[in-house]
């Protein structure tokens, strides 16, 4: 008698940003995609040229079946039903397929998994290409930080790499200005040009950026603080550095 088969596990990511990378990423990942049929516009137009190029299931769906599904109505039109199981993104694959000037988010050791599930967060709303991550010293990619992303976990490329300063390095070889953040820099993070492609690079929530990341940093920056705190939450501070580059772009 056959065994009966195991249901695959599925999440649903949505949005372009999250859609098109996947599609770009992994598109064998995507079991099945939704189109508004209301839109026809060139975005649109986009996600299916690109779906039908790497062979993904698409299926029109009225705007209110598509909120039903995700359960809010910013989907833009365009969901994507995907295989929930982590698929380990490599950096060199990364830095190939981002179109337009890179934004990338670079945790150097953050060891709290609810710090990294919101900088997933925070990261994703800001529409950066990619969370990168060192392999050691490292909380991972842990059911807590999953569940604290809130979907962005899917939507946003989380890269672990074994050496860092080799990765910054590779980043600045790709034309990546590697921007690091450190209280003591002289430079404030308002005074500095986040135009063009760039990495953006925060430490850990009590140490802050080790000796080799801080050296390999093309800059460095600080957040001013007014008040009495000498120090922001990494997720906070990842989610300032990240809009404050979003502003300067336009």
């Amino acid at each position: 008698m056959a065994k009966p088969t195991q249901e695959r596990a599925t999440r649903l990511i949505y949005g372009f940003h999250a859609v098109l990378g996947k599609l770009r990423r992994d598109a064998g990942g995507i079991l099945e995609l939704y189109l508004a049929e209301e839109r026809s516009d060139v975005r649109m137009r986009d996600v299916r040229r690109l779906a039908d190029e790497e062979n993904v299931r698409s299926i029109q769906a009225d705007n209110e079946r598509l909120e039903r599904m995700v359960g809010t109505r910013r989907h833009q039109g365009v969901v994507a039903r995907i295989d929930a199981r982590q698929r380990e993104v490599k950096l060199s694959d990364l830095l190939e397929t981002i179109e337009g000037d890179a934004l990338l988010l670079v945790l150097d050791g953050v060891q709290d998994p609810h710090n990294l599930g919101a900088c997933l967060r925070v990261a994703d709303a800001a529409g950066a290409h990619a969370v990168i991550v060192p392999k050691d010293r490292a909380v991972g990619l842990n059911a807590t930080a999953a569940k604290v992303a809130s979907g962005a976990a899917d939507s946003v490329p989380y890269v672990t790499v074994t050496n860092l300063a080799r990765a910054l390095r590779e980043m600045q070889k790709a034309g990546i200005r590697v921007i690091g953040t450190a209280a003591e820099a002289p430079q404030s993070l308002y005074e500095a040009d986040l135009s063009g492609p760039v990495a953006l690079v925060l430490g850990s929530e009590g140490e802050g950026m080790r000796r080799l990341t801080r050296e390999t940093c093309d800059e460095r920056v600080h957040i001013p603080l007014h008040g009495s705190v000498e120090s922001l939450n990494v997720s906070v501070a990842s989610g300032i550095c990240l809009f404050e580059t979003r502003r300067q772009r336009g």
